[in-house]
């Protein structure tokens, strides 16, 4: 097992991205583990990536070949991977007919057209946050993967690599809260202009705040109220505080209704420096009978750890520290790959959640 603390601040230096803390408990590579499938990966923008191929490898998955342009990313990735290949090219991994999935995480507006290829190519896709950054890439998206039946999948890392996020479904499951009536997902986040690649601050690039960060609550939004339905009530954007990059976004918010319940989402770029994290990451759950609260990356002023969970119900008010809740994305998304089902994400909710975040930023009311 090798220490992802210090990889991954390699990779901070090495990217310019902020170190997201949550990458340095979970996912850790667990050995041995059988080898179910081969995969590689094309494009390394951001630092998603190391949790992404930890969890595949933990599922099953055999690191074959890494492709990317940058080489001070691929040095990086080398040093936390050393059993992977370098691909002299995008082609020589695509091409290789042993290879049954690709991850990325490159910049955004990228991704999607990616996306398609690999699947013309035959193999399974798996891609960072957003996965699609307009709406006539999702509807291409959506064509191609209807035509060759692969799999086109989007790491919402903020639910499948999140232990109280993950205990919260389960809880709900049983009935814990009853009848879900809404969620309130809050994604904040630490700038660190300094340290950021040009296109953070291209619109045209990254895809608009609401597109970005929020398609983690529009994921949770969709699988917690258990809709299957839904539809942009209303949406805001705006540059609040960083005139000097006009064309970035540093605030945004929405209203949602779904056929399973109602929900409402805040992201920002206004962490404070004296946060011990980069995001006091929340997501609440209202119910019939009770409510949720998950404190997904610190419990502000009593611990600098996450994976929280507090909630009350008609029987008792309590707190779960969810630490040790197993993480099955990664053998689930394996298991899928394999057996061509959709245990880990449907097809038609990672499409859906896709499209509301899509919406609520083409929509959005700017402030």
């Amino acid at each position: 097992m090798f220490p992802r603390r210090t990889f991954l601040k390699s990779t901070v230096a090495a990217s310019g991205l902020p170190l997201l803390s949550s990458f340095t408990q979970e996912n850790k590579i667990i050995q041995p583990v059988e080898k179910r499938i081969r995969f590689s990966v094309i494009n390394i923008n951001h630092n998603h990536i190391y949790g992404m191929t930890s969890s595949v490898i933990n599922g099953g998955g055999e690191l074959v070949a890494v492709y990317a342009k940058e080489p001070e990313l691929i040095a990086a990735y080398t040093k936390a991977f050393p059993q992977v290949k370098v691909a002299s090219s995008e082609k020589e991994i695509l091409e290789d007919n042993s290879i049954q999935l690709i991850l990325s995480s490159g910049i955004p507006v990228e991704r999607g057209p990616l996306g398609i290829e690999v699947m013309k190519h035959g193999k399974d896709y798996l891609v960072d946050k957003p996965g699609i950054t307009t709406l006539e890439q999702l509807a291409e998206v959506k064509k191609v993967q209807k035509e060759t039946k692969r799999i086109y999948s989007i790491m919402f890392s903020e639910r499948f690599e999140n232990k109280a996020t993950v205990k919260a479904g389960e809880l709900i499951k049983e009935g814990l809260i009853g009848k879900v009536i809404q969620t309130i997902g809050l994604g904040p986040h630490r700038i660190n202009p300094s340290s950021r690649p040009d296109w953070f601050w291209d619109k045209k690039k990254f895809g608009g705040i609401i597109t970005d960060i929020a398609s983690h609550q529009f994921d949770q939004f969709l699988f917690f109220t258990n809709s299957t339905s839904a539809e942009v009530v209303a949406s805001q954007i705006g540059n609040v505080n960083h005139p000097d990059k006009p064309g970035f976004e540093d605030f945004g918010d929405v209203m949602l209704k779904g056929n399973g319940g109602q929900g409402y989402i805040r992201v920002d770029w206004f962490t404070p420096n004296g946060l011990k994290t980069w995001g006091d990451g929340r997501l609440t759950i209202l119910g019939t009978e009770g409510f949720i609260e998950i404190r997904k990356n610190i419990d502000i002023a009593r611990y600098d750890s996450g994976n929280h969970l507090y909630y009350a119900n008609n029987k008792e008010t309590n707190y779960i520290n969810c630490k040790d809740v197993a993480l099955n994305f990664g053998k689930q998304f394996v298991d899928d790959v394999v057996n061509r089902t959709e245990t880990a994400m449907p097809q038609a909710h990672c499409f859906l959640a896709t499209e509301l975040s899509l919406k609520a930023q083409k929509f959005a009311k700017r402030i």
